[in-house]
């Protein structure tokens, strides 16, 4: 008898739901992701050493962080063969949330010692592209400091960028989509060091700081930390990374870009997800250039690279399918 599976996008194939068999197809090996974890835990450790940078561990927000992450990798553990719907939801969220805090991290962290290691800036050049496309971004930046509905809407919208991933992550536990969250983890977790490896060599200070002149009228969610923090952690001096103040340095590629590309691609197999987060991700990426303050050449290098990545680890999941 010849069955067929239909195969609904680049992500997914449809898991058969618990109690049943675990073996899902496309599942990427756990041992795997331990080792992923491990070098780049010991990736990020070496970029702030050789930047003599630290991160406060008596700050009562590192301890916040550890005490979360420990916790969820305790569930993980202590479900790891689950016996109920209940016990197997709790390992996969654990599992799934936890990497994902932890992945974002370790993603924020790094841009310190990156931006440290950089000289000079590509505005000018990105600035040109966007000449090119068009694009006016003081425009656009001055139709939102006009209306402060613009503001508040455009502020809830960039900062749903920790929202879309709950929602994600929480449907596939409880639906029992563990190859496709460990999917979408790896998906992210590869557009994020792909964006970090270019940041390395494109570093850039936003639309903020070099085309607006005179009084900032709306102070954007992104402000001008770049701006601000690149010549203090360019002089090389020792710096203390501190988590309750943590921002990602990256201008280019847009990882707010890279990631909606990301969550879009990961939800759009899933009927009660793909509307909502198509448009929670849309309304995200309007709101990027003024609240992210990116040109929209950034946005187009992190679409670019959220493409690689989701290519790339669909073609891991079919080989191991």
């Amino acid at each position: 008898m010849r069955v067929s599976i239909p195969t609904t996008s680049l992500f997914a194939i449809q898991a058969p739901p618990y109690p049943g068999s675990t073996a899902q197809r496309g599942l990427i090996d756990g041992h795997w992701i331990a080792i992923g974890l491990a070098l780049s835990v010991m990736c990020v450790a070496a970029l702030l050493f050789d930047a003599r940078m630290t991160v406060d561990p008596r700050s009562p927000v590192t301890w916040g962080f550890a005490g979360v992450l420990l916790l969820f990798g305790v569930t993980r553990l202590v479900f790891r063969t689950p016996r109920s719907a209940a016990q197997r939801v709790a390992r996969d969220l654990s599992e799934s949330v936890g990497l994902f805090i932890g992945i974002s991290l370790l993603g924020a962290t790094a841009t310190y010692p990156l931006a440290a290691d950089t000289n000079g800036s590509i505005d000018p050049l990105l600035q040109s592209v966007d000449a090119a496309l068009h694009f006016n971004w003081v425009a656009w930046y001055q139709t939102v400091a006009a209306h402060r509905a613009l503001q508040l809407l455009g502020t809830a919208a960039y900062q749903s960028i920790f929202v879309t991933p709950a929602l994600i992550l929480g449907y596939c536990a409880w639906s029992d989509r563990r190859a496709e969250a460990r999917g979408f983890i790896a998906t992210f977790w590869l557009a994020a060091v792909v964006t970090l490896l270019l940041f390395r060599f494109m570093p850039a200070i936003g639309p903020l700081a070099t085309l607006w002149h005179g009084p900032i009228s709306y102070l954007p969610e992104s402000a001008l930390y770049e701006a601000d923090l690149f010549p203090l952690l360019r002089a090389g001096n020792p710096y203390i990374v501190d988590l309750s103040a943590l921002r990602g340095l990256v201008s280019v590629p847009s990882f707010h870009t890279a990631s909606g590309v990301v969550y879009i691609a990961a939800a759009w197999p899933m009927a009660r997800l793909r509307w909502p987060v198509l448009v929670l991700t849309s309304a995200m990426l309007l709101a990027t250039p003024v609240e992210g303050t990116h040109y929209l050449a950034d946005m187009l290098a992190g679409a670019a690279v959220a493409m690689v990545a989701v290519l790339t680890v669909a073609a891991i999941r079919r080989r191991l399918a």
